[in-house]
């Protein structure tokens, strides 16, 4: 016997959905987060050298994941770029602010290096972290008609 309501399905699927949205958004992120901190903890950069590169390449790569989505649907590139801006700007920068928090917040994990179990384990906590953090952001953006939402109106 099923016992769920309209109103409790709705809110399962609002939750599904804001999980998607965010999994889709960690993706782009986390490709440039990782590459950004690799790059400038190879390069023996600063902290705020190394976080500024990983916060533009994880926008860069968050941006170009949504991008490629709406431009296979046939939007031209600048349509393609505003509905990505409008997409995934709050969701990425909530995501970096959260898990460079994390990164610089754990002791010793951005000096401890790329051979280094920390420098990987934090890194990999502190994506765990954003994307559990920024859920509930996408799903309000979503029950808004924002963030995510706008994406899904340029799918076939």
């Amino acid at each position: 016997m099923d016992h769920s309501t309209p109103d409790t399905v709705a809110r399962a699927q609002s939750w599904r959905m804001a999980a998607q949205a965010t999994l889709h958004c960690l993706t782009g992120c986390a490709i440039g987060e990782v590459l950004g901190m690799v790059i400038g903890t190879a390069a023996g950069m600063a902290t705020g050298t190394t976080v500024a590169l990983a916060v533009a390449l994880a926008f860069f790569f968050g941006y170009a994941l949504t991008m490629r989505g709406v431009l296979k649907a046939g939007l031209p590139f600048r349509e393609a770029l505003k509905v990505a801006l409008a997409a995934d700007t709050v969701s990425i920068g909530v995501m970096e602010i959260i898990d460079n928090a994390v990164m610089v917040g754990v002791p010793g994990a951005m000096e401890a290096g790329l051979a280094s179990v920390l420098f990987w384990s934090a890194l990999a906590f502190s994506l765990v972290v954003a994307f559990f953090l920024t859920v509930p952001v996408n799903r309000w953006l979503i029950a808004r008609g924002k963030g995510h939402a706008v994406v899904h109106a340029h799918h076939h």
